[in-house]
């Protein structure tokens, strides 16, 4: 290789440098978020600006209209009080529901809503023995007398059933020693990544009369 071809080699290696780099900083520029609170927010500074915030969906601030999920999040560690409105354009997850921790991705909009384009949530595992839980078929064996009245219930969750929060059914559980006998749940808290169908859970909750298991609390068998 003469000093000629050398030298002009030498330039296009500097030039596809200098054009990934260019690229890299574009690249980082777009998907970096800064991470913030729910109080960094309030000011209105942040605007236009890719953020991720984490906290807690208040309770029963949620719904969904096609396929956009509005929201509500405050910061447990800071002013419970301080709420930020999140719209989410996406499927939620099954474990979104009440006061499951959301980590939201996006931008603030003129509204002052955060506009997520990525969201996780996140929801601590519960274990509870099933020791004294009814089964389905017990339950339902009590008929109309035990509606209303807080009782433990255990069984595993039906595939195909378990969905996000806001549904009238949340999941269906099977009697563990017969699956044709089943009973829909209705359950508008957060639920673990380990509550998956097929797991089986204890539920603490009530007989509604509409014969829907009304829970208060799910746990996973432990």
């Amino acid at each position: 290789m003469n000093k000629k071809m050398k030298k002009r080699l030498a330039v296009v290696s500097g030039i596809v440098v200098m054009v990934l780099i260019v690229v890299l900083a574009v690249v980082g520029g777009e998907t970096a978020a800064k991470a913030v609170t729910v109080a960094d927010v309030a000011d209105g500074s942040l605007k236009g600006e890719k953020i991720q915030v984490s906290g807690n969906v208040v309770k029963n601030s949620y719904s969904t209209e096609g396929d956009t999920l509005t929201f509500s999040i405050y910061d447990p560690e800071g002013d419970e009080a301080q709420e930020l409105v999140v719209r989410y354009s996406g499927a939620a997850s099954s474990t979104f529901g009440n006061e499951v921790t959301a980590i939201c991705t996006g931008k603030i909009g003129d509204d002052g809503v955060l506009v997520a384009t990525e969201m996780v949530t996140k929801c601590p595992s519960k274990y509870e023995s099933a020791e004294t839980a009814l089964s389905v078929s017990q339950l339902k064996g009590y008929g109309e007398d035990v509606i209303g009245t807080v009782v433990k219930v255990a069984g595993p969750i039906k595939p195909g059933t378990l969905l996000p929060a806001g549904e009238d059914v949340r999941f269906v559980i099977a009697d563990a020693t017969d699956e044709s006998i089943s009973l829909a749940v209705a359950f508008d808290g957060g639920l673990s990544e380990e509550v998956v169908e097929g797991a089986t859970v204890v539920l603490t909750g009530a007989m509604a009369a509409d014969g829907k298991f009304a829970a208060t609390d799910v746990a996973l068998e432990g």
